[in-house]
This record gives structure tokens, C-alpha cells and sequence, in this order.
């Protein structure tokens, strides 16, 4: 029996015991070929000779410091490398243990930034439906999975909600590419003003969205829109690259193909690749001057953040990245599988759209092409493939649910927005009280690592 409360809580997964390269291998003996590198986390396949070297090397230094008390060398170069290979501006880095942590992070910054400028009416994220920032409350009321927030809905703080930029399922048949994301810049505008410019931190978006979508890029030009309106409105732009950054689709930072600056961008995953527990928001220098030059600190921390065992892993793994020009191998790799997949699947009755960037690819299921119909939810079509897959050896992330309709999306729209009004009223009653002195479908995501070749070299 066992005591911890895994994922199901109707069974137990198999007991995984060794891994090399791409592979992972259970306590039966049973090898399992890692193509998705778990959650798009093993972008260098398990027990790199370099990145455990770093491991032990840091291990015999200090394993742990408190960062109330001391940094270390692994983090401050870990730091340097991430600016050194950043959009122009993001200077400084926040280093945490994960995605979720990440977002948190990045949302609690963005709003200390308005505070310390001496706009605390900024209270308010947009954020686009069919998107997922993380689990914890922030990054859940920023996401916009619903199975994911239903039953959490009351503890969420009120998130203003757009479209997804996502051409498959949302551009109109008579409808080009520049007039779509027209419109998707038009209903930002016009959230914008329903919520107030005054009172809007920013917005936050997958630059390729991940998990809840499956690797869906944005339109030609859209986040250079996107960041227009935001500038025009002093609001920020948070860039969510947990999923999609650290060279999964061809470049470091995957907004780097969209010629934008964000100000704030979060990653995890492919930084430390799994060896160790972390993520890190980078942030611009026109959010910390002012900061640093007001309060003087960033009011926020957790015990674990800019650990040096992480931050040295991660170092390691992004060293091996550039020396062995995997960049390049991601783009020629990428290129490769967008060809097999249209060869395999191109012409499939079940295969409605392959899309995606560099080796961050996914293959949408359709019960009818011609009508893009997705599957019943109720089949658990994505479930079946994940264990018909791991019955063959084989580690897939495919996700799946239901799909709102426009009727069931004006609905929940006009809620959110009644809710939002309620609690802006409420919160402006409470300070008024304090003080006399006037706030879908189903996707199989290919997930693969771009450099797991270290097992047969070694």
C-alpha cells in the first residue's frame, strides 16, 4: 500500500527506479521511451554525465543557503547566463523552485511595481481563456482552464478574460489571418476599457501556449499588437515561457521570435530539465529601478528560493545546451518532425490540425476533420492514447476535455464581470469602513528533447 496521495487516487503508478538518456526504467524491468520528457520538463533526457558532475561538485561546496543570509556563485552565474541570453532590458532575475512559483512571483511583482510608482488603483490581470499559468491561486485565477478552476472558483481573485489566440478553433471561415487577430486586439481593447485603464496591471499570456491548448503559436504580429496596447495604456506584459522557453521551440526565450520585450517572463521546466526543482522570473529594468529606489525590496520570498543545488543544476544544463549548439538542433530537429507528422498524419480523418514550434509540437484529435467536431469528452479519448501508449513502452502528455460554446462563453463572461464589479465594490466599501481618508477538444502534445543523445556518447 501505499501512503503518498498520488496523482489518481484509484491506482499507483509504476515505481520508476533508473533512467538514461531517453529512456526510464521500472522496478519490472520495463523500459519506457520518454518523448514527452514528463511534463516538457527533460529537455536533456535523465543522468547527463555534465549535470550530475555539477550536482555532486556542488553538493561537496554548499548544498543550501538562505538567501536572507548569503548568495552563491551557482546562482549568481546562473543569473548572468539567463540575461546574458535574454530580449534587451531583462536585467535581473528572481530565482524560485518552479512554474507556479514563477507566475506567483511575477503577479505579486508587477503589482509592488504599481504600488512603488504610486499607482495602487492597479489591481486588475487580463489573461485569455484555454490558457494555464500554474496551480497555486494566483497562477490558477490567472489560467484560464476551467476544469482546473471550477472547484477553487470562490478563493480566486477576479481575472479579467479574453480569447486565446488560437486560429484552429477560433478564426471564422470567412476570416483572414490579419483580420482575426484584428478582432483578438480589439476585444483587449475593449477589456481594457470595460475594466478601466487605470486600473489594469497587465496582461498575461503563453507566448506557444502549452498544456491546455496543445503548442499553439500566436498570428503573425500579434504580441507586437499586444504590447502597443499595452504600452498606449501603461499596463505590463507577462510572458508565461514555463512551458514554451529554454529552447523548446528554437530559441532561448520563445517571445524572441516575436520581436517583443516583455517585462516580466517566467520560466521552469527546461532550465533545470528535471534535475532539480526550479523555475525564475526575469524581469526589465524599468520594473526594479523604481522598486529599488523606493521600498527597497521585493516583498516576497519562500525558503527555498535561489537554492544553490538547483540554480547549479540549471547552470549546467544550459551550459550543455550552448556548447553542443542544441538551438540548432531543436530548429533542424523541429523541421524534421513538423515534416514526418504531416507525412504520418497530414491527410488523417481523425487528425485536425499540427501545430507548434521548433520540437514543441501538437496533433489535435478530431471525431470529424471536415467539421473540426471534437471527441465526446466522455470517451476520455486523451486517457485512452496515454495508457495504450505507456502499455507499449511509451510516455506521452496528451490532454483533453470539453469545449465551451459561444452561448456557454457570454455566460460565464457576464458572470466573471458581475462577480469582478462586486468584489471592486465590495473592496471599495472595506476601505471606506477602515478609513475615513479616501481597489475542449483533445490534444497529444510532442513534448520531445532536443538533447538526449549523452546516454550513447557516454
Amino acid at each position: 500500500m501505499s501512503h503518498i496521495v498520488h496523482r489518481s487516487l484509484r491506482s499507483v503508478p509504476p515505481v520508476a527506479v533508473g533512467a538514461s538518456g531517453i529512456e526510464i526504467i521500472d522496478r519490472e524491468g520495463r523500459r519506457y521511451i520518454d518523448a514527452s520528457g514528463g511534463a516538457a520538463v527533460s529537455c536533456l533526457g535523465h543522468a547527463h554525465p555534465d549535470v550530475i558532475a555539477a550536482m555532486h561538485g556542488q553538493l561537496d561546496r554548499i548544498p543550501y543557503a538562505h538567501t536572507s543570509f548569503f548568495t552563491t556563485d551557482a546562482a549568481e552565474e546562473l543569473a548572468d547566463v539567463l540575461v546574458s541570453k535574454s530580449p534587451p532590458g531583462l536585467e535581473h532575475v528572481y530565482l524560485v523552485s518552479g512554474g507556479s512559483e514563477a507566475i506567483e512571483a511575477a503577479l505579486k511583482l508587477a503589482r509592488q511595481y504599481f504600488v512603488e510608482i504610486g499607482e495602487p488603483e492597479r489591481s486588475v490581470f487580463i489573461a485569455r481563456r484555454q490558457s494555464y499559468h500554474g496551480n497555486t491561486l494566483g497562477a490558477l485565477a490567472v489560467g484560464g482552464n476551467e476544469w482546473r478552476r471550477r472547484e477553487f472558483e470562490p478563493l480566486l481573485m477576479h481575472v479579467e478574460r479574453v480569447s486565446p489566440c488560437f486560429e484552429y478553433r477560433e478564426r471564422r471561415a470567412n476570416e483572414s489571418q490579419s483580420a482575426y487577430t484584428d478582432r483578438l486586439i480589439a476585444e483587449l481593447e475593449t477589456a481594457i476599457d470595460r475594466v478601466g485603464p487605470k486600473r489594469v496591471i497587465g496582461f498575461c499570456a503563453e507566448t506557444v501556449v502549452g498544456a491546455t491548448a496543445g503548442a499553439v503559436p500566436p498570428t503573425p504580429g500579434y504580441f507586437k499588437r499586444i504590447r502597443d496596447v499595452l504600452d498606449r495604456h501603461g499596463a505590463l506584459l507577462i510572458a508565461d515561457e514555463v512551458m514554451c522557453g529554454m529552447g523548446r521551440t528554437g530559441t532561448t526565450y520563445a517571445i524572441e521570435q516575436e520581436a517583443v520585450i516583455p517585462d516580466l517572463v517566467t520560466i521552469a521546466k527546461g532550465l533545470g530539465g528535471g534535475y532539480q526543482p526550479i523555475g525564475a522570473v526575469l524581469a526589465h529594468k524599468r520594473i526594479i529601478t523604481p522598486i529599488r529606489e523606493g521600498s527597497g525590496f521585493f516583498q516576497h520570498g519562500h525558503t527555498y528560493i535561489g537554492h544553490p543545488m538547483a540554480a547549479a543544476a540549471a547552470l549546467a544544463v544550459q551550459k550543455v545546451i550552448e556548447r553542443d549548439h542544441l538551438l540548432d538542433a531543436v530548429r533542424a530537429r523541429g523541421a524534421y518532425l513538423e515534416g514526418r507528422l504531416q507525412d504520418a498524419f497530414g491527410q488523417h480523418a481523425h487528425i485536425g490540425d499540427l501545430r507548434g514550434r521548433g520540437l514543441f509540437r501538437g496533433v489535435e484529435l478530431v471525431a470529424d476533420r471536415a467539421t473540426k467536431a471534437p471527441f465526446d469528452p466522455a470517451h476520455r479519448l486523451h486517457a485512452r492514447v496515454k495508457a495504450a501508449a505507456m502499455r507499449e513502452g511509451l510516455c506521452v502528455y496528451p490532454m483533453g476535455g470539453p469545449r465551451e460554446t459561444p452561448f456557454q462563453r457570454r455566460r460565464s463572461n457576464e458572470s466573471r464581470h458581475r462577480a469582478g464589479d462586486a468584489r471592486h465594490r465590495s473592496g471599495r466599501l472595506r476601505a471606506r469602513v477602515r478609513s475615513p481618508d479616501p481597489g475542449a477538444h483533445g490534444c497529444a502534445e510532442a513534448r520531445q528533447g532536443f538533447g538526449r543523445d549523452h546516454a550513447r556518447r557516454a
